[in-house]
C-alpha cells in the first residue's frame, strides 16, 4: 500500500500496471517456495477492498473536437480533398466510428442494400460486434472507393494494405485544422445529439458503442435500437450536409429627439 497509496489518485494507469507487475512478481516467488500466503498484489477480494477502481479515478482523456455548429462547412471543404484518406474520414464522421474500426474496414463487412455495416467484435473496444446503419450520405462516399481495392475499403499505398492509423490525421493538417483530432468527431457528433436534437441520450450512446451506463438498464435491453439510430444517423448525415449561416445582425435603429 505504502507503494501504490501516493499515486493512485494520480497516476492511476501507472499504479495500476506497478500493481499488475507487482502480483506477477509475488506470484513466480510463490511458485518458486520463496514465499507463502496470499498474494498481498491481488486485486481481487483484497486490494479492491482498499482502494477505489481504477475507472473512478482515472482521469478522462478529452480530444479536441470541431464545435457542431462548425461541421457542415468543414464537410463542405473536406469533400473538396480528393484522395482515400479524405472519404475516409467523410465516412467516420458521418458513421461516428472510431479510426482503427474505419481504416481497417473490409467489404465484406457491408451489406449496402441494407445500409448496413456491421463492424466484427475483434476491432470494437467492447470487444462485440457493432451493427452501424449507414445514410444515404454515408453510402454515397463508400460507393466512390468500391473499385479500388476487392478486399479494403479504404486501401493503403501499398498493395493488400489499409490505410494507415494516421493518414485521416495528415488530412487535417493539409486543412491546417490542428486544433482538433479525428476522435474529436465523436464528440462532436454527440454534443450535436444532446443540444440541436430530441433523440434519447440512450440512443446516441448506442450510436457510439458506448456501453449503458445504468446497469439495469442495460440489462434488461435486448436489441440494439438500429432503426432508431438509422433515424438519428440520417438525420445527422443532412446536418453535416448544410453549412450554417452566419447570423445577420440587424441594427437597432436609434431615435433622435
Amino acid at each position: 500500500m505504502r507503494c501504490l497509496e501516493p499515486i493512485w489518485a494520480t497516476k492511476t494507469e501507472t499504479g495500476n500496471r506497478l500493481r499488475g507487475r507487482m502480483e506477477a512478481v509475488f506470484d513466480w516467488a510463490t511458485v518458486r517456495g520463496y514465499r507463502n500466503g496470499d498474494n498481498p498484489a491481488r486485486w481481487r477480494g483484497h486490494l479492491d477492498k482498499l482502494l477505489p477502481r481504477p475507472s473512478q479515478v482515472a482521469r478522462v482523456k478529452h480530444h479536441p473536437a470541431l464545435p457542431f455548429t462548425e461541421v457542415g462547412q468543414f464537410m463542405q471543404q473536406l469533400r473538396k480533398d480528393f484522395g482515400v484518406a479524405s472519404r475516409a474520414l467523410e465516412v467516420l464522421i458521418l458513421t461516428a466510428c472510431r479510426t482503427n474500426e474505419v481504416v481497417k474496414a473490409e467489404w465484406s463487412e457491408f451489406d449496402l442494400n441494407r445500409s448496413t455495416w456491421v463492424i466484427p467484435a475483434a476491432r470494437m473496444k467492447s470487444k462485440r460486434s457493432h451493427r452501424v446503419p449507414l445514410s444515404a450520405a454515408a453510402i454515397e462516399v463508400l460507393e466512390t472507393t468500391r473499385k479500388l481495392d476487392k478486399t479494403y475499403v479504404f486501401p493503403g499505398h501499398k498493395r493488400n494494405t489499409h490505410l494507415s492509423n494516421a493518414a485521416m490525421l495528415q488530412v487535417l493538417k493539409r486543412m491546417e485544422r490542428t486544433d482538433i483530432t479525428v476522435h474529436g468527431f465523436r464528440s462532436t457528433f454527440r454534443d450535436w445529439c444532446a443540444e440541436s436534437t430530441n433523440f434519447p441520450a440512450h440512443v446516441a450512446e448506442m450510436a457510439l458503442a458506448h456501453a449503458l451506463r445504468d446497469k439495469t438498464e442495460a440489462a434488461y435491453r435486448r436489441g440494439d435500437l438500429f432503426e432508431k439510430r438509422a433515424r438519428l444517423m440520417a438525420a445527422w448525415a443532412g446536418y453535416c450536409s448544410k453549412p450554417m449561416e452566419p447570423a445577420s445582425v440587424i441594427p437597432i435603429r436609434q431615435e433622435t429627439g
